[in-house]
C-alpha cells in the first residue's frame, strides 16, 4: 500500500494532467444489532448499540465518603495527611480522585466538578474514563461519583478544642527598637501570604509578637518565611515534656527565637570602620531606604548605595545613630539641582544643593543651612521636609567617635513633608482599609501608650499612602463606608499623597461572626 503523502502527490499530478480520476469514499457497514451504517469498528457495532451491551462503569465507585475539618477547612487524605482546600479548587479534586481505590482497568481522561449547594454536605464530580471493550474497540463514558462531606476534626484542632493553651511550638518574634513600625508592616506581610492560619494563638507582646502553633513543621515554615521578607537571626530549643519508657515515645516543646534587625526605614546610621572598608568606603553617614530580607543603604551626599544581607549585618552588626522619631520638620527656601535624574536601587533621585530652615526657629532666629540632599526631584522652594538635625544633636556613639576629623553636615533631609496639607483632612475616614491579625491585646497598658500605639499606627498609613514600594506587597481594601465629598478636591488639595482606586481591592461580604468587628483598621 502506497504511503498517504504519495498518494497525494500523484492525485495532484493527475488534476493537473487533466486525468479522470475516481473520487475515493469512506466505506460504512450496517451495525449488527440495529441496521444504522457507521464507520467500521472492531465489533461492527454502533455507538448506542455498544453501550448498551456494556457498561465500563460498572464495579467502579459511585459513592465516597470524605473527612472534612469544619475549624480549619482541611480534608484527610488517608492515611494521615490533612490538606487545606477550597470547594471547586485544583487541590480538592485531586483528593477526590486519589480517594478512587480501583478504575478496574479503565483510564481516566478528564474529570470535573458539577455544582451543588455549600451546606448540601455532598461534593459531585463528573469522571470521564476510556476502556478497551469486545474485540479491541475502545469505549468512552462518563459517571457521577458523589462525595459525602463528613465533618471529623484534624489532629491540632483537637488538640485546641480540648486545651486552647496546648501548643507545641512557639515562634517569639523581637525587634528591640522604641516604635512597631516594623511589625505593622510585618503583619500586613503575613495576612497577603497566610503564613500564620496555622498558628492557635497570636499574642502582642512589649516589643515583639507571639505566635503559638500545634505542630513543629508549621513553626519552622513560618520561621522560613520572616527570613525571606526581612533580615533575621533565629535560634531554636526544645524542652522535655514526657517520656513514654515503653513506646520510647518522648513530647517536647519547642520555643523558636527570632530578632529582627534594628535598623528600619529611614534611620540615619553611621557605618562602622570596617564595614565602610568592605562597602567601597561608604559613607560613613548613610540613609537606610529599604528593608526586605537585605538592607538597602544611600549616601545622600554622593547617591552612591549598597545592599547589606542578613548574614552580612549580623556579623558585624551595628545601630541607628538616629531613628525617625528624632526627626525635624524643616522649611525649603531654595533647590538648585546639581545632577540629572538617577535611578538608585530602583527609586528615582536628583542630587542637589539646598537652602533650608528648621520651621520652629521662625520668628526667633535667622539661622540657615546650605545642605546637599538627594531630594532634588521632589523638593520645590516653599516645601516642608523633615529631616536630621546634626547641628544641635548631641551624638554620642562610639561608630561616630572612632572617624577622626569627619566633618559632619549640619542637616540630612530624608523625606517630603505634608502634614500642613494633611491637617486639612485630619479627621477624615481614607477610602481604604486593613486587615490585622486576631491577636490577643494587653488592656492593661496606660492611656499614654494607647495613644502611642494610635499614633504610630497612623504614621504607618501616611508611609503607605507616599510610598507606593511599601504598598506592592499588601492587600488594600476598599472602605465600603467612605462617602467622598464633591467639595473634597477642591478643600483637601491635590499634592497630597493618597491611594489609586485601582489598587484597591473590593472588600468581601463577611458576617460579623466572621470577621469580628476588628478585623479591618481605617
Amino acid at each position: 500500500m502506497e504511503p498517504p503523502a504519495i498518494s497525494c502527490r500523484m492525485l495532484d499530478m493527475s488534476q493537473d494532467a487533466g486525468m479522470f480520476v475516481v473520487p475515493q469514499t469512506i466505506g460504512s457497514v450496517l451495525c449488527c444489532k440495529c441496521g444504522v451504517p457507521m464507520v467500521p469498528n472492531a465489533a461492527n457495532m454502533c455507538v448506542t448499540c455498544l453501550r448498551s451491551e456494556v457498561d465500563i462503569t460498572e464495579g467502579l465507585q459511585k459513592k465516597v465518603d470524605l473527612k472534612h475539618c469544619p475549624e480549619c477547612d482541611c480534608y484527610l487524605q488517608p492515611p494521615k495527611t490533612w490538606i487545606k482546600a477550597q470547594l471547586e479548587s485544583k487541590e480538592l479534586l485531586t483528593i477526590c480522585v486519589k480517594r478512587l481505590k480501583n478504575l478496574n482497568g479503565a483510564r481516566l481522561i478528564h474529570a470535573e466538578f458539577i455544582w451543588t449547594e455549600p451546606h448540601s454536605k455532598r461534593i459531585k464530580v463528573k469522571l470521564t474514563v476510556q476502556k478497551e471493550v469486545l474485540n479491541g474497540a475502545i469505549l468512552e463514558q462518563s459517571y457521577v461519583v458523589e462525595y459525602h462531606q463528613q465533618d471529623q476534626m484534624c489532629e491540632s484542632c483537637t488538640r485546641v478544642a480540648a486545651n486552647p493553651d496546648q501548643w507545641v511550638a512557639a515562634v517569639q518574634l523581637r525587634q528591640h527598637v522604641s516604635h512597631r513600625r516594623t511589625f505593622f508592616f510585618l503583619e500586613q506581610l503575613i495576612l497577603k501570604h497566610d503564613a500564620a492560619t496555622r498558628a492557635i494563638k497570636i499574642k502582642q507582646m512589649d516589643e515583639g509578637i507571639d505566635f503559638f502553633f500545634g505542630n513543629r513543621s508549621h513553626a519552622v515554615k513560618f520561621v522560613e518565611f520572616v527570613g525571606k521578607v526581612a533580615p533575621v537571626r533565629s535560634r531554636h530549643d526544645k524542652q522535655l515534656v514526657s517520656h513514654d519508657a515503653k513506646s520510647n515515645n518522648y513530647n517536647y516543646k519547642y520555643t523558636f527565637s527570632v530578632e529582627i534587625s534594628p535598623i528600619c526605614r529611614e534611620d540615619l546610621i553611621c557605618l562602622p570602620p570596617k564595614v565602610a572598608v568592605s562597602l567601597g568606603n561608604l559613607g560613613p553617614l548613610v540613609i537606610c531606604t529599604k528593608v526586605t530580607n537585605s538592607i538597602a543603604l544611600l549616601d545622600p551626599i554622593t547617591l552612591r548605595h549598597c545592599f547589606l544581607d542578613a548574614d552580612q549585618y549580623w556579623r558585624s552588626s551595628f545601630k541607628s545613630l538616629l531613628t525617625s522619631r528624632q526627626l525635624v520638620e524643616y522649611i525649603v527656601l531654595d533647590v538648585e539641582p546639581v545632577s540629572s535624574e538617577v535611578n538608585v536601587g530602583g527609586s528615582k533621585c536628583v542630587l542637589a544643593d539646598a537652602q533650608v530652615a528648621r520651621l520652629s526657629d521662625f520668628g526667633k532666629n535667622d539661622t540657615i543651612f546650605s545642605i546637599r540632599t538627594h531630594l532634588g526631584h521632589l523638593l520645590n522652594p516653599g516645601d516642608y521636609a523633615l529631616g536630621y538635625d546634626l547641628y544641635g544633636a548631641n551624638n554620642n556613639d562610639i561608630e561616630l567617635d572612632k572617624y577622626k576629623g569627619l566633618v559632619l553636615p549640619e542637616t540630612i533631609l530624608i523625606k517630603k513633608s505634608y502634614e500642613e496639607k494633611r491637617q486639612r483632612k485630619r479627621g477624615k475616614p481614607r477610602p481604604w482599609k486593613l486587615k490585622s491579625l486576631d491577636m490577643e491585646v494587653d488592656n492593661s497598658r496606660g492611656r499614654g501608650d494607647q495613644e502611642k500605639a494610635n499614633n504610630e499606627y497612623e504614621e504607618f498609613l501616611r508611609d503607605l499612602e507616599e510610598n507606593p514600594e511599601l504598598r506592592f506587597n499588601m492587600s488594600l481594601y476598599r472602605n465600603r463606608d467612605y462617602q467622598p465629598s464633591e467639595m473634597a478636591s477642591v478643600t483637601d488639595g491635590g499634592d497630597v499623597p493618597s491611594v489609586p482606586l485601582e489598587e484597591l481591592l473590593a472588600d468581601l461580604d463577611l458576617s460579623d461572626e466572621e470577621m469580628g468587628d476588628d478585623g479591618m483598621r481605617e
